[in-house]
Protein backbone atom coordinates (compact mmCIF):
# COMPACT_ATOMS: atom_id res chain seq x y z
CA UNK A 1 0.00 0.00 0.00
CA UNK A 2 1.35 3.41 -0.90
CA UNK A 3 1.92 6.02 1.79
CA UNK A 4 1.19 9.06 -0.39
CA UNK A 5 -1.01 11.00 2.01
CA UNK A 6 -2.87 12.69 -0.85
CA UNK A 7 -4.29 9.38 -1.94
CA UNK A 8 -4.40 7.49 1.32
CA UNK A 9 -7.22 6.92 3.74
CA UNK A 10 -7.52 3.17 4.24
CA UNK A 11 -6.69 1.85 7.70
CA UNK A 12 -5.56 -1.76 8.07
CA UNK A 13 -5.05 -2.51 11.80
CA UNK A 14 -4.49 -6.20 11.20
CA UNK A 15 -1.44 -5.43 9.10
CA UNK A 16 -0.14 -3.02 11.75
CA UNK A 17 -0.83 -5.47 14.55
CA UNK A 18 1.25 -8.20 12.92
CA UNK A 19 4.30 -5.95 12.89
CA UNK A 20 6.87 -6.66 15.59
CA UNK A 21 9.84 -4.47 14.84
CA UNK A 22 11.96 -1.74 16.42
CA UNK A 23 12.94 1.62 15.02
CA UNK A 24 15.74 3.75 16.38
CA UNK A 25 16.52 7.45 16.34
CA UNK A 26 19.32 9.63 17.72
CA UNK A 27 20.36 8.80 21.31
CA UNK A 28 19.23 10.56 24.49
CA UNK A 29 20.12 10.23 28.18
CA UNK A 30 16.95 9.31 30.04
CA UNK A 31 13.78 7.90 28.54
CA UNK A 32 10.37 6.74 29.70
CA UNK A 33 8.75 3.76 28.04
CA UNK A 34 5.16 4.48 27.04
CA UNK A 35 3.36 1.12 26.95
CA UNK A 36 0.11 1.20 24.97
CA UNK A 37 -2.16 -1.86 25.21
CA UNK A 38 -4.90 -1.80 22.58
CA UNK A 39 -7.61 -4.08 21.23
CA UNK A 40 -5.42 -5.86 18.66
CA UNK A 41 -1.85 -4.90 19.50
CA UNK A 42 0.59 -3.73 22.15
CA UNK A 43 3.21 -1.07 21.55
CA UNK A 44 6.08 0.30 23.62
CA UNK A 45 7.83 3.53 22.65
CA UNK A 46 10.92 5.02 24.32
CA UNK A 47 10.50 8.80 24.68
CA UNK A 48 12.96 11.45 25.80
CA UNK A 49 11.68 14.47 27.78
CA UNK A 50 11.88 16.61 24.63
CA UNK A 51 9.26 14.38 22.99
CA UNK A 52 11.61 12.57 20.64
CA UNK A 53 11.14 8.82 20.22
CA UNK A 54 14.28 6.70 20.43
CA UNK A 55 12.87 3.26 19.76
CA UNK A 56 9.64 1.31 19.60
CA UNK A 57 8.36 -2.22 19.41
CA UNK A 58 4.95 -3.65 18.58
CA UNK A 59 3.28 -7.05 18.76
CA UNK A 60 -0.18 -8.17 17.71
CA UNK A 61 -2.75 -10.50 19.21
CA UNK A 62 -6.15 -11.73 18.17
CA UNK A 63 -9.54 -10.17 18.79
CA UNK A 64 -11.75 -13.24 19.15
CA UNK A 65 -15.36 -12.95 17.94
CA UNK A 66 -16.83 -16.42 18.59
CA UNK A 67 -20.39 -15.33 17.93
CA UNK A 68 -22.43 -12.24 17.12
CA UNK A 69 -22.02 -9.60 19.79
CA UNK A 70 -18.90 -11.13 21.34
CA UNK A 71 -15.50 -9.43 21.09
CA UNK A 72 -12.90 -10.95 23.41
CA UNK A 73 -9.18 -11.13 24.05
CA UNK A 74 -7.11 -13.85 25.68
CA UNK A 75 -5.60 -12.41 28.87
CA UNK A 76 -2.40 -14.42 28.53
CA UNK A 77 -1.85 -13.29 24.95
CA UNK A 78 -2.21 -9.63 25.91
CA UNK A 79 0.13 -9.81 28.90
CA UNK A 80 2.74 -11.80 26.97
CA UNK A 81 2.67 -9.19 24.19
CA UNK A 82 3.13 -6.40 26.75
CA UNK A 83 6.22 -8.08 28.21
CA UNK A 84 7.61 -8.74 24.73
CA UNK A 85 7.35 -5.16 23.47
CA UNK A 86 8.82 -3.80 26.71
CA UNK A 87 11.79 -6.14 26.31
CA UNK A 88 12.32 -5.25 22.65
CA UNK A 89 11.94 -1.50 23.09
CA UNK A 90 14.21 -1.55 26.13
CA UNK A 91 16.92 -3.37 24.24
CA UNK A 92 16.69 -1.00 21.28
CA UNK A 93 16.75 2.11 23.50
CA UNK A 94 19.78 0.87 25.43
CA UNK A 95 21.55 0.19 22.17
CA UNK A 96 21.27 3.94 21.60
CA UNK A 97 22.80 4.70 24.97
CA UNK A 98 19.58 5.57 26.78
CA UNK A 99 18.82 5.00 30.45
CA UNK A 100 15.29 3.79 31.22
CA UNK A 101 13.84 5.97 33.98
CA UNK A 102 10.48 4.22 34.16
CA UNK A 103 7.47 2.70 32.43
CA UNK A 104 4.04 4.32 32.10
CA UNK A 105 0.96 2.58 30.76
CA UNK A 106 -1.97 3.33 28.48
CA UNK A 107 -4.68 0.72 28.02
CA UNK A 108 -7.87 0.46 26.02
CA UNK A 109 -10.79 1.38 28.25
CA UNK A 110 -13.99 -0.47 29.20
CA UNK A 111 -12.60 -4.03 29.15
CA UNK A 112 -13.70 -6.52 31.80
CA UNK A 113 -11.93 -9.67 33.02
CA UNK A 114 -12.33 -11.81 36.11
CA UNK A 115 -9.45 -13.61 37.85
CA UNK A 116 -9.29 -16.17 40.64
CA UNK A 117 -7.41 -15.92 43.95
CA UNK A 118 -4.18 -16.93 42.20
CA UNK A 119 -4.55 -14.25 39.53
CA UNK A 120 -5.50 -16.68 36.76
CA UNK A 121 -8.15 -15.47 34.30
CA UNK A 122 -11.56 -17.05 34.87
CA UNK A 123 -13.14 -15.19 31.94
CA UNK A 124 -11.83 -13.89 28.63
CA UNK A 125 -11.14 -10.18 28.43
CA UNK A 126 -14.52 -8.79 27.33
CA UNK A 127 -13.60 -5.73 25.26
CA UNK A 128 -15.37 -2.43 24.67
CA UNK A 129 -16.58 -3.76 21.31
CA UNK A 130 -18.58 -6.57 22.96
CA UNK A 131 -22.35 -5.96 22.96
CA UNK A 132 -23.65 -8.97 24.91
CA UNK A 133 -24.86 -6.68 27.72
CA UNK A 134 -27.22 -4.65 25.50
CA UNK A 135 -30.31 -5.55 27.57
CA UNK A 136 -28.58 -4.65 30.84
CA UNK A 137 -27.41 -1.34 29.40
CA UNK A 138 -30.94 -0.54 28.24
CA UNK A 139 -32.26 -1.17 31.76
CA UNK A 140 -29.62 1.11 33.23
CA UNK A 141 -30.50 3.82 30.74
CA UNK A 142 -34.22 3.70 31.52
CA UNK A 143 -34.20 2.85 35.25
CA UNK A 144 -31.03 4.56 36.51
CA UNK A 145 -30.45 7.61 34.28
CA UNK A 146 -28.68 9.50 37.08
CA UNK A 147 -25.75 7.08 36.97
CA UNK A 148 -24.41 8.70 33.81
CA UNK A 149 -24.18 12.05 35.56
CA UNK A 150 -22.43 10.62 38.63
CA UNK A 151 -19.99 8.32 36.85
CA UNK A 152 -19.51 10.12 33.53
CA UNK A 153 -19.96 6.84 31.63
CA UNK A 154 -22.88 6.36 29.21
CA UNK A 155 -25.20 3.41 29.78
CA UNK A 156 -23.88 1.32 26.91
CA UNK A 157 -22.88 -2.36 26.59
CA UNK A 158 -19.25 -1.27 26.15
CA UNK A 159 -19.04 -0.39 29.86
CA UNK A 160 -18.02 -2.88 32.58
CA UNK A 161 -21.08 -2.18 34.77
CA UNK A 162 -23.65 -3.71 32.39
CA UNK A 163 -21.15 -6.48 31.61
CA UNK A 164 -20.94 -7.33 35.32
CA UNK A 165 -24.72 -7.40 35.47
CA UNK A 166 -24.71 -9.77 32.48
CA UNK A 167 -22.30 -12.20 34.17
CA UNK A 168 -24.28 -12.10 37.41
CA UNK A 169 -27.56 -12.80 35.59
CA UNK A 170 -26.45 -15.09 32.76
CA UNK A 171 -23.41 -16.89 34.19
CA UNK A 172 -23.86 -16.88 37.98
CA UNK A 173 -21.36 -19.72 38.53
CA UNK A 174 -18.65 -17.82 36.68
CA UNK A 175 -19.55 -14.64 38.54
CA UNK A 176 -19.19 -16.43 41.89
CA UNK A 177 -15.85 -18.02 40.89
CA UNK A 178 -14.21 -14.65 40.23
CA UNK A 179 -12.16 -13.27 43.11
CA UNK A 180 -11.28 -9.94 41.46
CA UNK A 181 -12.78 -8.06 38.54
CA UNK A 182 -10.80 -5.61 36.47
CA UNK A 183 -9.67 -4.66 33.00
CA UNK A 184 -6.52 -4.46 30.90
CA UNK A 185 -4.82 -2.02 33.27
CA UNK A 186 -5.19 -4.29 36.28
CA UNK A 187 -3.97 -7.30 34.28
CA UNK A 188 -0.81 -5.54 33.11
CA UNK A 189 -0.05 -3.85 36.44
CA UNK A 190 -0.48 -7.14 38.27
CA UNK A 191 2.03 -8.82 35.97
CA UNK A 192 4.52 -5.97 36.26
CA UNK A 193 4.07 -4.98 39.93
CA UNK A 194 1.97 -7.72 41.60
CA UNK A 195 -0.67 -5.04 42.44
CA UNK A 196 -4.35 -5.24 41.39
CA UNK A 197 -4.58 -1.49 40.82
CA UNK A 198 -6.60 0.83 38.60
CA UNK A 199 -6.04 4.49 37.77
CA UNK A 200 -8.80 7.10 37.98
CA UNK A 201 -8.75 7.61 34.22
CA UNK A 202 -9.56 4.00 33.32
CA UNK A 203 -11.87 3.67 36.34
CA UNK A 204 -13.99 6.56 35.11
CA UNK A 205 -14.82 4.51 32.03
CA UNK A 206 -16.27 1.61 34.01
CA UNK A 207 -19.58 3.17 35.04
CA UNK A 208 -18.63 2.27 38.63
CA UNK A 209 -16.60 5.27 39.84
CA UNK A 210 -18.14 8.45 41.24
CA UNK A 211 -16.56 11.47 39.56
CA UNK A 212 -17.05 13.73 42.58
CA UNK A 213 -15.08 11.71 45.13
CA UNK A 214 -13.07 9.45 42.76
CA UNK A 215 -14.25 6.37 44.62
CA UNK A 216 -16.46 3.41 43.75
CA UNK A 217 -20.11 4.46 43.56
CA UNK A 218 -22.30 2.54 46.11
CA UNK A 219 -25.34 2.32 43.83
CA UNK A 220 -23.25 1.10 40.90
CA UNK A 221 -21.63 -1.53 43.11
CA UNK A 222 -25.06 -2.66 44.27
CA UNK A 223 -26.27 -2.98 40.69
CA UNK A 224 -23.14 -4.95 39.81
CA UNK A 225 -23.68 -7.22 42.80
CA UNK A 226 -20.23 -6.91 44.32
CA UNK A 227 -18.25 -5.01 46.92
CA UNK A 228 -15.29 -2.71 46.43
CA UNK A 229 -13.02 -5.48 47.75
CA UNK A 230 -13.53 -7.34 44.47
CA UNK A 231 -12.27 -4.40 42.40
CA UNK A 232 -8.87 -2.77 42.02
CA UNK A 233 -7.35 -0.19 44.34
CA UNK A 234 -8.00 3.26 42.87
CA UNK A 235 -4.97 5.51 42.35
CA UNK A 236 -4.06 8.71 40.46
CA UNK A 237 -2.63 8.32 36.96
CA UNK A 238 0.75 9.43 38.32
CA UNK A 239 0.87 6.71 41.01
CA UNK A 240 4.31 5.07 41.15
CA UNK A 241 4.62 1.33 41.67
CA UNK A 242 7.71 -0.89 41.43
CA UNK A 243 8.69 -3.53 38.89
CA UNK A 244 8.93 -6.97 40.46
CA UNK A 245 11.99 -9.17 40.09
CA UNK A 246 10.02 -11.67 38.02
CA UNK A 247 8.81 -8.95 35.63
CA UNK A 248 12.34 -7.55 35.44
CA UNK A 249 13.64 -10.90 34.24
CA UNK A 250 10.92 -11.08 31.59
CA UNK A 251 11.49 -7.56 30.24
CA UNK A 252 15.20 -6.94 30.74
CA UNK A 253 14.42 -3.94 32.93
CA UNK A 254 15.73 -3.41 36.48
CA UNK A 255 13.82 -4.72 39.48
CA UNK A 256 12.38 -1.83 41.46
CA UNK A 257 12.09 0.39 38.35
CA UNK A 258 9.18 2.86 38.70
CA UNK A 259 6.02 1.73 36.92
CA UNK A 260 3.54 4.61 36.61
CA UNK A 261 -0.14 3.66 36.52
CA UNK A 262 -0.90 5.88 33.52
CA UNK A 263 -4.41 6.27 32.07
CA UNK A 264 -6.94 5.26 29.45
CA UNK A 265 -6.04 5.35 25.77
CA UNK A 266 -8.68 7.93 24.88
CA UNK A 267 -7.75 10.62 27.42
CA UNK A 268 -4.04 10.00 26.85
CA UNK A 269 -4.48 10.41 23.10
CA UNK A 270 -5.27 14.08 23.75
CA UNK A 271 -1.84 14.47 25.33
CA UNK A 272 -0.33 12.67 22.37
CA UNK A 273 -1.45 15.42 19.98
CA UNK A 274 -0.85 18.28 22.41
CA UNK A 275 -4.57 18.97 22.96
CA UNK A 276 -4.14 19.75 26.65
CA UNK A 277 -5.50 23.28 27.00
CA UNK A 278 -9.20 24.21 27.31
CA UNK A 279 -10.84 24.69 23.93
CA UNK A 280 -8.42 22.44 22.02
CA UNK A 281 -10.05 19.17 20.92
CA UNK A 282 -8.45 16.01 19.59
CA UNK A 283 -10.17 14.19 16.73
CA UNK A 284 -9.10 10.75 15.59
CA UNK A 285 -10.29 8.52 12.78
CA UNK A 286 -8.70 5.11 12.81
CA UNK A 287 -10.81 2.01 12.46
CA UNK A 288 -13.30 3.83 14.69
CA UNK A 289 -13.20 7.51 15.68
CA UNK A 290 -13.49 9.99 18.52
CA UNK A 291 -13.61 13.65 19.45
CA UNK A 292 -12.36 14.63 22.92
CA UNK A 293 -11.65 17.82 24.85
CA UNK A 294 -9.76 18.45 28.09
CA UNK A 295 -11.65 20.68 30.52
CA UNK A 296 -10.86 22.03 33.98
CA UNK A 297 -13.82 20.51 35.84
CA UNK A 298 -16.26 17.65 35.29
CA UNK A 299 -18.96 18.37 32.72
CA UNK A 300 -22.33 16.64 32.97
CA UNK A 301 -24.45 16.51 29.82
CA UNK A 302 -28.14 16.59 30.88
CA UNK A 303 -29.02 14.71 27.68
CA UNK A 304 -26.36 12.06 28.36
CA UNK A 305 -24.76 12.34 24.92
CA UNK A 306 -21.08 12.77 25.89
CA UNK A 307 -18.83 11.06 28.40
CA UNK A 308 -16.70 12.67 31.10
CA UNK A 309 -13.53 10.90 32.26
CA UNK A 310 -10.95 11.84 34.86
CA UNK A 311 -7.33 12.46 33.90
CA UNK A 312 -5.30 14.44 36.43
CA UNK A 313 -6.33 16.98 39.10
CA UNK A 314 -7.77 19.94 37.21
CA UNK A 315 -7.97 18.02 33.92
CA UNK A 316 -11.01 16.04 32.76
CA UNK A 317 -11.82 14.69 29.31
CA UNK A 318 -15.26 15.11 27.72
CA UNK A 319 -16.36 13.90 24.32
CA UNK A 320 -17.62 10.93 22.42
CA UNK A 321 -16.34 7.95 20.49
CA UNK A 322 -17.92 6.54 17.34
CA UNK A 323 -17.71 2.90 16.27
CA UNK A 324 -17.44 3.52 12.56
CA UNK A 325 -14.43 5.30 11.09
CA UNK A 326 -11.97 3.90 8.59
CA UNK A 327 -13.73 0.56 8.62
CA UNK A 328 -16.48 2.23 6.54
CA UNK A 329 -13.95 2.73 3.74
CA UNK A 330 -12.78 -0.85 4.20
CA UNK A 331 -16.37 -1.99 3.80
CA UNK A 332 -16.80 0.12 0.66
CA UNK A 333 -13.65 -1.39 -0.79
CA UNK A 334 -14.82 -4.94 -0.17
CA UNK A 335 -18.51 -4.45 -1.03
CA UNK A 336 -18.39 -1.89 -3.83
CA UNK A 337 -15.02 -2.43 -5.48
CA UNK A 338 -14.07 -6.12 -5.61
CA UNK A 339 -13.01 -5.51 -9.21
CA UNK A 340 -10.39 -2.86 -8.41
CA UNK A 341 -7.78 -5.15 -6.85
CA UNK A 342 -5.33 -4.45 -4.02
CA UNK A 343 -5.28 -0.71 -4.71
CA UNK A 344 -9.06 -0.42 -4.47
CA UNK A 345 -9.23 1.98 -1.51
CA UNK A 346 -7.02 4.56 -3.21
CA UNK A 347 -8.96 4.30 -6.45
CA UNK A 348 -12.24 4.70 -4.57
CA UNK A 349 -10.93 7.85 -2.90
CA UNK A 350 -9.90 9.24 -6.29
CA UNK A 351 -13.37 8.47 -7.65
CA UNK A 352 -15.14 9.93 -4.59
CA UNK A 353 -13.26 13.20 -5.14
CA UNK A 354 -15.14 13.54 -8.43
CA UNK A 355 -18.53 13.47 -6.69
CA UNK A 356 -19.91 16.77 -5.35
CA UNK A 357 -20.10 17.67 -1.67
CA UNK A 358 -23.32 16.21 -0.34
CA UNK A 359 -23.06 13.30 -2.81
CA UNK A 360 -25.90 14.65 -4.93
CA UNK A 361 -28.47 14.34 -2.17
CA UNK A 362 -27.31 10.95 -0.87
CA UNK A 363 -26.79 10.34 2.87
CA UNK A 364 -25.18 7.32 4.45
CA UNK A 365 -25.74 6.40 8.07
CA UNK A 366 -22.38 4.67 8.72
CA UNK A 367 -23.59 2.41 11.54
CA UNK A 368 -21.98 -0.80 10.32
CA UNK A 369 -21.00 -1.72 13.90
CA UNK A 370 -23.96 -0.07 15.66
CA UNK A 371 -22.94 3.23 17.28
CA UNK A 372 -21.77 5.00 20.39
CA UNK A 373 -21.83 8.80 20.66
CA UNK A 374 -24.10 10.62 20.77
CA UNK A 375 -26.84 7.95 20.73
CA UNK A 376 -25.01 5.23 22.73
CA UNK A 377 -27.06 2.38 21.33
CA UNK A 378 -26.28 -1.11 19.99
CA UNK A 379 -29.38 -0.97 17.78
CA UNK A 380 -28.58 1.10 14.67
CA UNK A 381 -27.49 -0.35 11.35
CA UNK A 382 -26.02 1.30 8.31
CA UNK A 383 -28.28 2.75 5.64
CA UNK A 384 -28.21 4.77 2.43
CA UNK A 385 -30.98 7.36 2.24
CA UNK A 386 -31.92 9.18 -0.94
CA UNK A 387 -30.54 6.67 -3.43
CA UNK A 388 -31.57 7.28 -7.06
CA UNK A 389 -30.68 5.91 -10.50
CA UNK A 390 -28.30 8.83 -10.95
CA UNK A 391 -26.02 7.74 -8.11
CA UNK A 392 -22.89 5.81 -8.95
CA UNK A 393 -20.10 4.19 -6.99
CA UNK A 394 -18.31 7.49 -6.46
CA UNK A 395 -21.41 8.94 -4.77
CA UNK A 396 -21.77 5.89 -2.51
CA UNK A 397 -18.16 6.14 -1.39
CA UNK A 398 -18.21 9.88 -0.80
CA UNK A 399 -21.47 9.59 1.14
CA UNK A 400 -19.79 6.97 3.36
CA UNK A 401 -16.90 9.32 4.17
CA UNK A 402 -19.31 12.19 4.73
CA UNK A 403 -21.40 10.02 7.05
CA UNK A 404 -18.41 9.36 9.32
CA UNK A 405 -17.57 13.07 9.47
CA UNK A 406 -21.21 14.10 10.02
CA UNK A 407 -21.36 11.68 12.95
CA UNK A 408 -18.35 13.44 14.45
CA UNK A 409 -20.13 16.75 13.80
CA UNK A 410 -22.99 15.46 15.98
CA UNK A 411 -20.47 14.70 18.73
CA UNK A 412 -19.03 18.21 18.41
CA UNK A 413 -22.51 19.74 18.64
CA UNK A 414 -23.25 17.63 21.73
CA UNK A 415 -20.05 18.80 23.42
CA UNK A 416 -20.95 22.41 22.75
CA UNK A 417 -24.54 21.91 23.91
CA UNK A 418 -23.14 20.52 27.18
CA UNK A 419 -21.27 23.79 27.73
CA UNK A 420 -17.81 23.06 26.31
CA UNK A 421 -16.08 25.59 24.09
CA UNK A 422 -14.19 24.14 21.11
CA UNK A 423 -12.01 26.69 19.33
CA UNK A 424 -9.32 24.44 17.84
CA UNK A 425 -9.25 20.86 16.53
CA UNK A 426 -6.23 18.62 16.04
CA UNK A 427 -6.79 15.43 14.06
CA UNK A 428 -4.87 12.20 13.59
CA UNK A 429 -5.36 8.73 12.19
CA UNK A 430 -4.91 6.84 8.96
CA UNK A 431 -7.61 8.93 7.27
CA UNK A 432 -5.23 11.92 7.37
CA UNK A 433 -3.29 10.55 4.38
CA UNK A 434 -6.25 11.45 2.17
CA UNK A 435 -6.65 15.08 1.14
CA UNK A 436 -10.30 14.40 0.33
CA UNK A 437 -11.09 13.01 3.76
CA UNK A 438 -9.25 15.90 5.44
CA UNK A 439 -11.33 18.37 3.45
CA UNK A 440 -14.60 16.59 4.23
CA UNK A 441 -13.79 16.56 7.97
CA UNK A 442 -13.00 20.29 8.03
CA UNK A 443 -16.18 21.05 6.10
CA UNK A 444 -18.41 18.84 8.26
CA UNK A 445 -17.01 20.28 11.51
CA UNK A 446 -17.16 23.79 10.05
CA UNK A 447 -13.76 24.87 11.36
CA UNK A 448 -10.06 24.53 10.56
CA UNK A 449 -8.44 21.21 11.43
CA UNK A 450 -4.75 20.95 12.32
CA UNK A 451 -2.67 17.84 11.69
CA UNK A 452 0.27 17.21 14.05
CA UNK A 453 3.60 15.98 12.80
CA UNK A 454 4.58 12.40 13.59
CA UNK A 455 2.81 11.83 16.90
CA UNK A 456 2.69 8.51 18.77
CA UNK A 457 -0.77 8.97 20.31
CA UNK A 458 -1.58 7.24 23.56
CA UNK A 459 1.93 5.88 24.03
CA UNK A 460 3.28 9.44 24.07
CA UNK A 461 0.48 10.50 26.43
CA UNK A 462 1.38 7.68 28.80
CA UNK A 463 5.06 8.62 28.66
CA UNK A 464 4.24 12.25 29.48
CA UNK A 465 2.26 11.17 32.55
CA UNK A 466 5.26 9.05 33.54
CA UNK A 467 7.64 11.95 33.05
CA UNK A 468 5.53 14.16 35.29
CA UNK A 469 5.40 11.45 37.94
CA UNK A 470 9.17 11.00 37.77
CA UNK A 471 9.96 14.73 37.76
CA UNK A 472 11.39 14.74 34.23
CA UNK A 473 8.89 17.40 33.07
CA UNK A 474 7.07 20.02 35.08
CA UNK A 475 3.64 18.82 34.00
CA UNK A 476 1.79 17.13 31.15
CA UNK A 477 1.00 20.64 29.93
CA UNK A 478 4.32 20.60 28.06
CA UNK A 479 2.57 18.47 25.44
CA UNK A 480 1.22 21.63 23.82
CA UNK A 481 4.80 22.79 23.14
CA UNK A 482 6.23 19.40 22.17
CA UNK A 483 3.68 18.56 19.46
CA UNK A 484 4.13 20.51 16.23
CA UNK A 485 1.22 21.17 13.83
CA UNK A 486 2.42 20.31 10.35
CA UNK A 487 -0.64 21.32 8.30
CA UNK A 488 -3.96 23.12 8.78
CA UNK A 489 -6.92 22.45 6.51
CA UNK A 490 -9.45 25.27 6.21
CA UNK A 491 -13.06 24.33 5.42
CA UNK A 492 -14.25 25.18 1.94
CA UNK A 493 -17.06 27.71 2.44
CA UNK A 494 -19.48 26.15 -0.05
CA UNK A 495 -18.84 22.59 1.07
CA UNK A 496 -19.22 23.56 4.74
CA UNK A 497 -22.56 25.20 3.95
CA UNK A 498 -23.72 22.01 2.18
CA UNK A 499 -22.82 19.86 5.18
CA UNK A 500 -24.43 22.29 7.62
CA UNK A 501 -27.70 22.16 5.67
CA UNK A 502 -27.60 18.35 5.60
CA UNK A 503 -26.76 17.85 9.28
CA UNK A 504 -30.29 18.25 10.71
CA UNK A 505 -31.58 15.66 8.24
CA UNK A 506 -28.67 13.34 9.05
CA UNK A 507 -29.35 13.72 12.78
CA UNK A 508 -33.10 13.18 12.42
CA UNK A 509 -32.72 9.92 10.52
CA UNK A 510 -31.63 8.05 13.64
CA UNK A 511 -34.89 8.77 15.45
CA UNK A 512 -36.95 8.16 12.32
CA UNK A 513 -35.38 4.74 11.75
CA UNK A 514 -35.16 3.56 15.36
CA UNK A 515 -38.29 1.35 15.06
CA UNK A 516 -36.74 -0.30 12.01
CA UNK A 517 -33.44 -0.75 13.87
CA UNK A 518 -35.29 -2.55 16.67
CA UNK A 519 -37.09 -4.82 14.24
CA UNK A 520 -33.86 -5.66 12.43
CA UNK A 521 -32.18 -6.42 15.74
CA UNK A 522 -34.79 -9.11 16.36
CA UNK A 523 -34.26 -10.54 12.90
CA UNK A 524 -30.48 -10.49 13.43
CA UNK A 525 -30.77 -13.05 16.22
CA UNK A 526 -31.42 -15.63 13.52
CA UNK A 527 -28.61 -14.52 11.21
CA UNK A 528 -25.18 -16.01 10.70
CA UNK A 529 -22.60 -13.50 12.01
CA UNK A 530 -20.65 -11.63 9.37
CA UNK A 531 -16.91 -11.25 9.78
CA UNK A 532 -16.06 -7.86 11.27
CA UNK A 533 -12.75 -6.08 10.77
CA UNK A 534 -10.49 -5.60 13.77
CA UNK A 535 -11.47 -2.74 16.04
CA UNK A 536 -8.97 -0.61 17.88
CA UNK A 537 -10.11 2.50 19.65
CA UNK A 538 -11.96 2.24 22.93
CA UNK A 539 -13.02 5.80 23.47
Amino acid sequence: MRSDRRRGGEIDPRRRALRNACRVSPPADQIVLGLDIGTTSAKAVAFAPDGSALADAAAGYALHEPERGRAEQDAGEVVDAALRVLRDATSAARDRGAEVAGVSISTAMHALVGVDHDGRAVTPVVTWADTRAADQAERLRSEHPDLHGRTGTPAHPMAPLPKLMWFREREPETFAAVALWGGLKELVLQRLTAAWTLDHSCASGTGLMNLENLDWDPEALDLAGLGADRLGRLVPVTERLELTREAAEATGLDAGLPVVAGGGDGPLANLGVGAVHPGVAACSIGTSGALRLIVERPVVDPQRRVFCYALTPGRWVVGGAINNGGLVLQWARDALAPDLGDDAAWKLLDAAAEAPAGSAGLIMLPYLLSERAPHWSPLPRGAYIGLTRAHRREHLVRAALEGVCQQLALVLASMRDAGSEVREIRATGGFARSDLWRRILAGALGMPVGFPRGHEGSAFGAALVGMEALGLVESIGVAADLVRIEDVVEPDRDEAATYARALPTFAGLYDALEPAFRALQTLAEHETPAADPAREDSS
